[in-house]
Order: C-alpha cells, then sequence, then structure tokens
C-alpha cells in the first residue's frame, strides 16, 4: 500500500528511514526528502538525531522511542498514524531495527494495518561484510554481543561448527573479550575489525584473534569505537571442493 493512498483514507504512514553510520553526508536524497516533510521522527537517541538534523538544516520535531516505556509509547504513536499521521522511524545510526528496538513500533503498524515504507541506506553490517573480503556468501549475523565473558562464550558457542563467516556488533567494553574468546573458540579463522566506519580515523584490523588482541592490548588506544566484527568461516566439510578463509 501506498502511502499516497492512504492520506485519502486519513491513514497515515510510517517510513523507516536508514541514517549515517558516522558520516552524516551518508544520506540518501530521497530520505533527505522524506525527514524534511514528516510530521515527527522517532527516534532511538533523539540528541544524536538532532545533531544530524542540524547538519542538514532540518527542523522536524524529534521525540524518543526506548529504551523504557516502549508499549506506551508505541500506543501513542500508533494513535497518531490512525489519525493520519506521516511519521519517520530512525535508529541512533544505520539502519533501523537492525539490532535496534524499532521492530515493536513496525509490528505493531503492521498489525493495525498502517502502510510502511522503508527507506534502504547506510548499515555497518553491510558495510564491514564489504570490507572484509572473506567469503561472505552466505553468514550468521550475531546482533550485538553481551558484554560479560561468560554471555560472550554462550553467544559465540557456534563458532567451532560452522563454516561459513560470522557477523557481530561489539561494544567497545566487548572488544578484548570477545578476542579473548575467538581465539580460544576458533584460533585460525581470519578476522576483520572494523572501527568506526565512515569516520576520518576509520581502522580496518586484519588478523587472528591472537593477533588482533596483541597489537589492541600495545597500541594507546586499546578500545576501539562502534566496531564491526566479521570472523571467517572455518574449514568446509570433506569433498565440497571450497577454500577456508584462514
Amino acid at each position: 500500500m501506498h502511502c499516497e493512498q492512504s492520506q485519502q483514507s486519513r491513514k497515515g504512514c510510517l517510513y523507516v528511514v536508514a541514517v549515517p553510520i558516522g558520516h552524516y553526508d551518508d544520506m540518501t536524497v530521497r530520505a533527505l526528502q522524506i525527514l524534511r516533510q514528516v510530521e515527527l521522527i522517532v527516534s532511538e537517541n533523539p540528541p544524536v538525531t538532532r545533531r544530524l538534523l542540524d547538519h542538514h538544516r532540518l527542523s522536524t520535531p524529534v521525540t524518543s522511542y526506548g529504551p523504557t516505556d516502549i508499549p506506551q509509547k508505541v500506543a501513542v504513536l500508533i494513535d497518531r498514524l490512525k489519525r493520519g499521521a506521516q511519521l519517520a522511524l530512525v535508529s541512533d545510526c544505520g539502519s533501523p531495527v537492525v539490532a535496534d528496538p524499532g521492530a515493536t513500533l513496525v509490528r505493531s503498524a503492521q498489525k493495525h494495518g498502517i502502510p510502511l515504507v522503508a527507506l534502504p541506506g547506510p548499515s555497518a553490517l553491510t558495510a564491514a561484510v564489504s570490507l572484509a573480503g572473506l567469503s561472505c556468501d552466505h553468514f550468521l549475523f550475531l546482533g550485538q554481543l553481551p558484554t560479560t565473558e561468560q554471555a560472550i562464550r554462550r553467544r559465540l558457542a557456534i563458532l567451532p561448527t560452522t563454516n561459513f563467516a560470522v557477523v557481530a556488533f561489539c561494544p567497545t567494553a566487548s572488544v578484548l573479550p570477545t578476542l579473548r574468546m575467538v581465539a580460544t573458540l576458533a584460533p585460525r579463522r581470519r578476522l576483520v575489525v572494523a572501527c568506526d566506519l565512515t569516520l576520518p580515523h576509520e581502522q580496518i584490523l586484519i588478523g587472528t584473534a591472537g593477533h588482533l588482541h596483541r597489537q589492541l592490548q600495545e597500541t594507546q588506544h586499546p578500545h576501539p569505537q562502534a566496531v564491526t566484527l566479521v570472523i571467517s568461516g572455518g574449514k568446509p566439510k570433506k569433498g565440497t571442493g571450497e577454500t577456508p578463509d584462514y
């Protein structure tokens, strides 16, 4: 259903809009047009969104979505949509609903028959995969890694048995524990640690988990920011004819 049709029936539209993962100018022309025309922008992190809007000289109002009271906020937003409002859902960076709380609002809009329009754009997931140089015809996305070593071990327990690439967002506090865990579970795998993608201080680190752990410990800045981790696939099953990435 198109939003132009919905306006005639007084039912609004929810635009799901991808925003830059770092560099403010990585916005599509269409995304800027939509963020300019909607009545309200629904943001995971309003201060971050406001800085992006200020950069592009947009004055659209912004409201908070999450991390608390999400059901109540969704109810208010759905009521506005049902009365004909056009809203835009954004993440603090990248594509909404990918490792952020936007899915609740999207599901509720679907349930109430609200038209949805996706405006695709930047994603740290696809950006890191494109730079990794690994075989990523198929891969497993683990979302945002936890911060405790026990929880990281549970999330990465699949590594020894996988023959495909694994991708995850890695909080700063989890980088070194994650590298230690990968060094234990899959010491020969090739890793790409993509830090602060699209920003002037972007870093792409490549090597085994043990090598990268030592490298980060020896630098003056051992805790990179905004990290996306890509881990190569393991040794394929005998007879597949595929070449492992390590």
